[in-house]
């Protein structure tokens, strides 16, 4: 005869282990499920941080390139303007540079020139004078014969100009009394670079030649068409009218290089830096000014292509 098998009875503590169990279980899917995220994130971030690296070398090559090119015809037969396009790795490069006489300078600008910019971006020209004023205040040095007007502030502010060159264009933005918003949409179209009073015929885009003093829109549309036929700077000049004394067919030493780069995993990057380029010595170009950033993936029709 078998023996008959008497399971014992469950005890209340057999339970409590079931329940540990599953406590235990559930707490090692949500450390697995946390390592995870960890492990995802930093990879993003890894990514993100690798790209910027790259970013920053991509650029330098760039600037380099550029520089080559403005350096390779020294002297007054310097290129204005330049573009080329290089592929390294993942990323795409679109280089372009510009002189910088191609805006509006802060600090050699003549009083009417800057007013003339606060015209175009349709700004009374009662108030246009007046902010052209407090700019020109702002980089002149204090003498005893100057108008207490602007030591004291016309709104009363009590600000005390600068009484020196400005060395970044943002600090139009400490200049009490000129509207936010202007200055916003001044800043593309002005540098502290160029050393000239002029601007450049040539290179200045229809923004800066319609703050000309005397442009008109009949004259500015002419000289749109006349630019774009390769021939005598002088004949162009003189379609400015009263404005030419304002306008050059001349460059400045300094250039505005932009980069975009285009990776395969869409990131898109963009830079912009400017630099002076020398003729001798064993540096071929300094940088004055580097502004960059990364943007995030995007899916959008615009595509930045790079040409």
């Amino acid at each position: 005869m078998k023996a008959l098998q008497i399971n014992p009875p469950r005890t209340s503590g057999d339970g409590f282990i079931i329940v540990t169990v599953l406590w235990i279980l559930a707490a090692l899917a949500t450390l697995v499920s946390i390592y995870a995220v960890y492990v995802m994130n930093t990879a993003s971030a890894f990514s993100l941080h690798q790209d910027r690296l790259q970013s920053e070398a991509l650029v330098t090559a760039a600037v380099e390139l550029a520089a080559y090119q403005l350096t390779a015809t020294p002297g007054l037969s310097r290129p204005k303007h330049g573009s080329l396009n290089f592929q390294m790795g993942n990323a795409n490069v679109a280089v372009t540079f510009q002189t910088e006489a191609a805006r509006i300078d802060l600090n050699g600008a003549p009083k009417e020139l800057l007013a003339g910019l606060f015209v175009a971006l349709d700004v009374n020209p009662d108030s246009a004078a007046n902010y052209a004023d407090r700019i020109v205040s702002w980089r002149t040095p204090p003498s005893k014969d100057q108008d207490p007007s602007f030591a004291s502030g016309a709104t009363g502010d009590g600000y005390v100009p600068r009484g020196a060159r400005f060395p970044h264009v943002n600090e139009l933005a400490l200049v009490p009394g000129l509207p936010t918003a202007v200055v916003e949409r001044m800043l593309r179209m002005v540098t502290v670079y160029s050393g000239r009073p002029q601007v450049n015929v040539f290179e200045a885009t229809p923004e800066v030649l319609a703050a000309l003093p005397g442009m008109t829109k009949d004259r500015l549309d002419a000289i749109l068409v006349q630019r774009q036929v390769p021939g005598d700077g002088q004949a162009l000049l003189k379609l400015l009218g009263p404005a030419q004394n304002y306008a050059t067919t001349e460059g400045s030493n300094a250039s505005r290089v932009h980069v975009r780069i285009a990776y395969d995993n869409e990131r898109r990057s963009h830079s912009e830096v400017i630099i002076l380029p020398f003729d001798e010595g064993n540096e071929p170009y300094s940088i004055l000014s580097w502004d960059d950033g990364l943007e995030p993936p995007t899916h959008d029709a615009l595509g930045m292509a790079l040409r």
